[in-house]
């Protein structure tokens, strides 16, 4: 891959990152600023299920976060947009839809239905 499209690939990843870092931040700030006292407990039930919902979201962008770095290394390192099973080049087009991805296409369609199998 050229010079020109891995950095493409950097600016994107960098800016879904900074984004998701954006989103954590005002989700700490509004929980710890959020002080109310419900007197009735079907709203406290509510605010509280709200809050778990939105922990698991920041949990799993936590997860995005990590294969986004993950992805940037292997900007650095020379090995972005190549397969780590089979070492073909992952075509554009799937790396536009999902940058951190590892596998080809071809790849992650056997994984997938390895997991169905088993």
């Amino acid at each position: 891959m050229n010079t020109e499209k891995l950095e493409y690939f950097r600016g994107v990843l960098q800016e879904e990152m900074q984004a998701l870092l954006d989103e954590a931040g005002k989700t700490v700030s509004e929980m710890t600023a959020d002080t109310t006292n419900f007197p009735d407990p079907n709203d406290r039930a509510t605010q509280e299920s709200d809050r778990t919902f939105e922990l698991r979201i920041r949990d799993r962008e936590r997860r995005l976060i990590n294969k986004i770095r993950e992805a940037l290394e292997r900007i650095d390192d020379g090995s972005f947009g190549t397969c780590e099973m089979c070492g073909e080049e992952i075509s554009e087009g799937r790396l536009k839809a999902r940058p951190v991805t590892t596998l080809c296409i071809d790849c992650k369609i056997e994984e997938e239905r390895k997991e169905k199998i088993h």
